[in-house]
């Protein structure tokens, strides 16, 4: 996927975490894409945009399929 490709390809460029705490349950990747999608879809409110995710992203995003109802 282009979108995550600069990441995956210069980790050095991604957030700095540390190496104990939470641990996140999206991707760099994934939370990049979301947003891309969210933008691009035109979807302004977070709430309708979950909506519309979790009915018809759900493959795409392991994340949504187990934690949107």
């Amino acid at each position: 996927m282009k979108i995550d490709d600069p990441l995956s390809d210069s980790p050095q460029l991604a957030s700095w975490r540390p190496e104990v705490g939470i641990v996140p349950l999206l991707s760099d990747a994934e939370l990049v894409t979301s947003a891309m999608r969210q933008a691009t879809l035109g979807f302004t409110s977070e709430s309708r945009w979950l909506r519309h995710a979790r009915s018809h992203l759900r493959s795409l995003f392991a994340y949504l399929s187990k934690h949107l109802g």
